[in-house]
């Protein structure tokens, strides 16, 4: 019953960040639990037989992992110059208030007084972003990260670079859509976008989480019937030991 209780609350987390940019849902997984044998198979049964089967039961189950899943969301277009999203492999780097690197999906950026690219946190954007001069009437980002801006004192060109890991499945969640690196995510691998298996990037496009809500409802539906079925069970355990307490002799 705790197993399911905490595979609801996953499924509920996924459902109320249906509408976050860049939400990655989570899955989780469950082992059982130790055993209890009461015959091994293989045992002698006498005059040479051996037991083909043996006898245990189980003692439920534990969750051991809620990992994320990374497949790209849903591609909604906004029109906006720094709206970006991105198609494939890849995350933006992004400066922590400690000086620390942190790590998102969200591509909803935006430009500070000083024209600093950043986050709706107002965390700077990493990877090749530079400031974005005062009077730019244009901005262009390209699938393979080259930007140009256009002001009337003329043009600037940078290009910036995404951020990807071996396994993105161990990195932390630290929320407000940032990841960090950990021992088991691997270290970041800083490259162009569209080249070397990196994804391209996409101007005035945000990506939508990848939740999928009738797959949701679905699981939480398997979720409350497994843990009512598990409340039954414990209903039916205490009826039999409340029978068996009522025997006369």
């Amino acid at each position: 019953m705790q197993s399911q209780q905490l595979n609801l609350d996953v499924i509920s987390n996924n459902l109320a960040n249906v509408n976050t940019t860049g939400f990655k849902k989570s899955k989780i997984e469950f082992q059982d639990l130790l055993y209890q044998t009461t015959r091994s198979a293989g045992a002698e049964a006498g005059a040479g037989n051996q037991l083909p089967t043996g006898l245990q039961v189980g003692h439920g189950s534990k969750p051991v992992a809620t990992s994320k899943i990374f497949t790209t969301g849903e591609l909604t277009q906004t029109g906006a110059q720094l709206d970006i999203a991105v198609q494939g492999d890849g995350f933006f780097e992004v400066q922590m208030p400690d000086g620390t690197r942190a790590y998102t999906r969200d591509g909803a950026l935006k430009t500070g007084s000083d024209g600093r690219v950043m986050t709706s946190d107002g965390l700077a954007l990493q990877g090749g972003f530079q400031p974005i001069p005062a009077g730019t009437t244009s901005i262009s980002i390209a699938p393979t990260g080259e930007v140009t801006t256009t002001s009337q004192s003329g043009s600037q060109n940078f290009r910036v670079q995404l951020v990807r890991f071996a396994n993105p499945a161990g990195l932390e969640n630290v929320g407000r859509n940032l990841y960090k690196e950990t021992t088991a995510s691997g270290t970041a691998e800083l490259g162009n976008a569209g080249e070397n298996g990196f994804g391209e990037l996409a101007q005035g496009y945000l990506e939508m989480s990848n939740v999928q809500v009738v797959e949701e409802m679905v699981n939480m539906i398997v979720a409350q019937r497994a843990y009512e079925v598990n409340a039954k069970a414990v209903q039916a355990s205490d009826e039999m030991m409340q029978m068996s307490n009522n025997l006369r002799r």
